[in-house]
């Protein structure tokens, strides 16, 4: 069994304006308009670079951002929230 793979939508989807330590991210195919707080812009960031699964994902964030390894927690409940606003998807 494979562990799933997240990915974000393709650049050209999105339009990103930071924003007073906020990121404003209108997503072109839903016309939908998000408010980002860190460290959401952070995983689609990440995501950007290539499909990953959870713990490819925490390890980049570790890595690349200095978070904790324990922080997978909230690694989870941002990717849900991501996929529930339709930025993040499955493969």
């Amino acid at each position: 069994m494979s562990a799933t793979r997240y990915r974000a939508p393709p650049a050209d989807a999105l339009l990103i304006r930071e924003l007073d330590g906020l990121v404003a991210l209108y997503h072109r195919p839903s016309g939908a308009t998000h408010l980002l707080a860190s460290p959401a812009p952070e995983l689609l960031d990440l995501l950007a670079e290539g499909t990953m699964t959870r713990d490819e994902l925490l390890a980049r964030l570790v890595e690349r951002y200095d978070v904790a390894d324990a922080a997978g927690d909230l690694l989870d409940a941002r990717l849900s929230e991501l996929m529930l606003v339709g930025l993040v998807s499955t493969t």
